[in-house]
């Protein structure tokens, strides 16, 4: 027999019968819009699931496989033809003196470049925000237009400014009295040289993370530190700094990734000399896949990169949840 209840709160409320098969049939009719709106979401959803399967989730597992075959030229039109290797491909990388080389290179631009590019982007972000009063948006655009401007004008800028002849560079030093050295043609320079390029590059978007960040330290913050006598100096280094350490420590890690994954500047500026001077792995990924098509030893050293940007990205990202408790 079913029941009727009622609630007690409400004496009005209506009455509702609930029988031994479950709840009454108000509520499964209740139920039904749910999995309509599902439904909906999910069909909605369909053109980037198909893409994203397609264009990333294969390609990304076909990768992890061909990276334990001998995948080559001969293989792109008889694929199930690639013999089993194991992991000879992931051995021979640290056989490798090249790869070493390119691992080592990639470590360089990593550990200069992303203390430059941050430390750069905040002195630039409290400047457009704190110094300059007039012509802000101006100074804003200019830093920023460089990371929205195509590598190949910004390899032909930079190498306008770096030839050891007619650049910029050698006309100052000219001038001087000085000869300027061969920035891309040298094995001491052609590092640092891509380096700063890469820092100029990317400088524009920590600065707009770090603007981001100073326009949300609380106002009456720094003026109950002002209150109490602290000076600029004080006020940066024992309120702003700290405020900021989220967005440094989210600058960090974007930028870290973007570096440990640097191909556009030494593939456009040097091809990777002079003498693997600037290989880095991502340029020796392309060339064993793309020139020398080895496939499955340039899948392993995707993975092997994979592996060091995820763990390197984890650990940040453990010390940014630690930090922002």
């Amino acid at each position: 027999m079913p029941s009727l209840t009622k609630t007690a709160a409400d004496p009005a409320a209506a009455v509702t019968t609930t029988g031994p098969d479950g709840p009454p049939g108000d509520a499964r009719r209740a139920r039904r819009p749910l999995g309509r709106h599902n439904l909906h979401g999910w069909l909605f959803s369909m053109p980037f699931l198909v893409l994203f399967a397609v264009f990333m989730a294969f390609p990304i597992v076909a990768t992890l496989l061909m990276s334990f075959t001998d995948f080559g030229a001969r293989h792109v039109t008889r694929p199930l033809e690639a013999e089993f290797v194991g992991l000879e491909n992931y051995t021979k990388l640290f056989e490798d003196d090249r790869f070493l080389k390119a691992l080592f290179n990639t470590a360089y631009f990593v550990v200069v470049g992303v203390p430059l590019t941050v430390l750069l982007g905040l002195l630039v972000a409290i400047l457009l925000n704190n110094g300059i009063d007039r012509a802000r948006t101006f100074f804003r655009v200019g830093f920023y237009a460089p990371v929205v401007t195509a590598i190949v004008a910004v390899a032909v800028v930079w190498r306008f400014v770096l030839d050891p002849s007619d650049g910029l560079i050698a006309g100052l030093a000219t001038e001087l009295g000085t000869t300027a050295p061969d920035f891309l043609g040298s094995e001491t320079w052609a590092m640092p040289s891509l380096i700063a390029m890469a820092v100029w590059r990317n400088l524009g978007t920590v600065m707009v993370l770090f603007i981001a960040g100073l326009q949300a330290v609380p106002a009456d913050v720094r003026e109950a530190a002002r209150l109490d006598g602290a000076g600029a100096w004080q006020e940066m280094r024992r309120i702003t700094v700290p405020l900021l350490r989220p967005t440094m420590l989210y600058a960090t890690v974007i930028t870290t990734i973007g570096y440990l994954n640097v191909f556009e500047e030494p593939f456009v500026m040097t091809q990777g000399g002079p003498s693997d001077a600037t290989l880095t792995v991502s340029l020796d990924m392309y060339r064993e896949g793309f020139n020398f098509f080895h496939m499955g030893y340039a899948s392993a050293m995707a993975y092997v990169l994979f592996v060091v940007v995820m763990g390197i990205t984890v650990l940040q990202l453990r010390l940014l949840k630690d930090n922002t408790r």
